[in-house]
């Protein structure tokens, strides 16, 4: 094979590289909405469920939908994740007055339109002692749009423990508000200071309209 030829095949093998990677990426981008989505409907669901709905009767019966952000993949980051094994139990302040015990399992620093931010993540003792939530981890937090487009109280993501040492993925796009945003009748964990994010997480469940 002469070199010009041998050049030929090589870009023509980079180009076809190229637009299989693409496809993939935008496929893969696809697949991510339609999970979120899912995920939305799965939410929406349960809130028309009546043994599950946070809603009051009243509001449940005109219920249609949560109001959430448009999905953005952009908010669903791989952290790098800090374990904590050394963190004291506590009690963290609900805004019933009840203080169930957590414990800081690590911390997960991400980064979001090239800013550095930190996350604590959190252990229910209670339920760490469950063989179905043994792996669950919390993640309450505020951010610039608490109060605005979001609910001022801030919103809960839920994750699992991962196989992968050192990292975690945070979905923001799956951030949901805690039920006390619909009814005082719910005690809800507040967000710890430490979790109050100064960026603005347009991703997830806004604020209800009541």
């Amino acid at each position: 094979m002469t070199l010009r030829r041998l050049t030929n095949y090589i870009l023509i093998t980079l180009i076809i590289s190229t637009c299989q990677v693409t496809i993939a990426q935008t496929d893969n981008s696809e697949d991510y909405v339609q999970s979120i989505k899912e995920w939305q409907e799965e939410l929406n669901d349960s809130y028309k469920d009546p043994e599950e709905s946070p809603l009051p009767k009243k509001a449940r019966k005109k219920f249609k939908g949560l109001d959430y952000f448009p999905i953005a993949p952009k908010y669903r980051v791989e952290a790098i994740l800090e374990l904590t094994p050394d963190a004291e139990p506590f009690m963290m302040p609900t805004t019933s007055g009840t203080k169930p015990i957590y414990v800081k399992y690590g911390i997960a620093t991400f980064e979001i339109d090239g800013q550095s931010f930190q996350l604590s993540l959190y252990q229910n003792l209670q339920l760490k002692t469950t063989e179905e939530y043994a792996d669950y981890l919390f993640a309450p937090f505020t951010d610039l749009t608490s109060g605005n487009e979001s609910y001022g109280g801030g919103r809960y993501m839920d994750l699992r423990m991962q196989d992968t040492p050192g990292t975690i993925i945070l979905d923001f796009n799956k951030s949901y508000n805690p039920y006390c945003a619909y009814s005082d009748n719910y005690s809800c964990p507040i967000p710890p200071r430490e979790n109050d994010l100064a960026l603005e997480i347009k991703a997830g469940v806004k604020a209800w309209k009541k």
